[in-house]
């Protein structure tokens, strides 16, 4: 009876991995929002990391992480540093891409809780008096990645965030616009 337990274990836990290794290792979380005010005045407010702290939704779960800066102001080859907390971990991002008013790219580089990298980016487009803005995360998930979110939604837990992140800057943006 012991032995057929353990089998019955073995192959579930064997048939997970099968079903985890057959998922794609590529990801990608999408989120827009409308926010009233100009592409420039919008486009402002991610394009210079300094701004972030103002609405980025990780910046509201450790008020106490430390932030760094490096290279230019904002724009192309902008970097913030960060260390934090368990929920914010540590990492980098850098400003890879920046057209004015149009988009953001950027690349993340994580440290903890997990290492790895993903690339953002943020679509500004004018609809008359409005911005639709448009913030996305790509990158590649390995094995325990993979596993972790066949448990738990990652595109629900980034999204999540994203959401959050979009009406914080819609708030900041909209309340600079005046």
């Amino acid at each position: 009876m012991l032995k057929r337990i353990a089998l019955l274990v073995v192959a579930v836990v064997a048939a997970f991995c099968v079903y985890v290794a057959l998922q794609p290792s590529a990801y990608r979380v999408e989120r827009s929002a409308i926010v009233v005010a100009t592409p420039e005045q919008t486009f402002a407010e991610v394009n210079d990391f300094h701004n972030w702290e103002a609405w980025s939704p990780w910046a509201k779960l450790d008020p106490a992480a430390k932030a760094t800066f490096e290279g230019p102001a904002s724009g192309q080859g902008a970097v913030l540093r960060w260390s934090g907390n368990h929920e914010v971990g540590e990492g980098s991002m850098t400003v890879v891409e920046s057209r004015p008013s149009e988009l953001v790219r950027i690349r993340t580089d994580f440290v903890k809780p997990f290492a790895g990298s993903a690339n953002s980016e943020f679509v500004f487009k004018g609809d008359g008096p409005r911005t639709i803005v448009t913030w996305s995360m790509s990158g590649e998930r390995g094995f325990l990645e993979r596993a972790i979110c066949t448990i738990m939604n990652g595109d629900k837990m980034i999204g999540g965030q994203f959401e959050k992140g979009l009406a914080n800057l819609k708030k900041v943006t909209e309340g600079k616009a005046g």
